[in-house]
């Protein structure tokens, strides 16, 4: 069973903090070995815990962080609410340190109450893409999943069966 069905957000988010150094050990293994079977185990348990996990359910990445977002979703979105790009910019996004636009505020301004997207159709990438544990070369992506155990219910539940896979690699 999920561990967002056991614990609450903020639990989670405590777990996966106590849990970080762990990980961190492990994810260094697997940076430095890159096991060729890694992403094949990867998307298996991506595919598990989603059989149990509805996102609607939670939302919490939705609620809490904010995608980066690319000259083309910026492009996609402005469409999406016929208006001009600028005056998207102008009206939802800020530059962050890195010199990405990001969401002015969380949670994001176009989710709803029954955590669905008005723009779902329009979303982002990275929104398209969350949270990234059925991507190829997975191990590229190994500081943004721990991360994400701290925000995403599935993520946690993919990392923690994935350590407990370690022999396979």
């Amino acid at each position: 069973m999920s561990i967002l069905y056991k614990i609450s957000l903020s639990e989670l988010r405590d777990k996966a903090i106590k849990l970080a150094p762990e990980t961190k050990s492990f994810f260094a293994k697997l940076r430095k070995k890159k096991p060729k079977n890694l992403d094949k185990v990867v998307h298996q348990l991506h595919d598990e815990v989603f059989r149990e996990i509805n996102c609607l359910d939670c939302a919490n990445c939705c609620k809490s962080i904010s995608p980066t977002l690319y000259d083309k979703d910026v492009e996609r979105l402005s469409r999406y609410f016929k208006i001009k790009s600028t005056q998207f910019i102008d009206e939802y996004l800020n530059i962050d340190e890195d010199g990405d636009y990001v969401f002015k505020q969380t949670p994001c301004p176009f989710l709803l109450p029954d955590n669905y997207c008005i723009a779902y159709e329009s979303r982002p990438k990275a929104c398209r893409e969350y949270p990234h544990t059925d991507r190829k070369r997975f191990y590229q992506i190994l500081n943004l999943t721990l991360k994400n155990t701290e925000v995403c219910p599935a993520v946690f539940d993919v990392v923690e069966k994935l350590k407990k896979r370690k022999k396979e690699f």
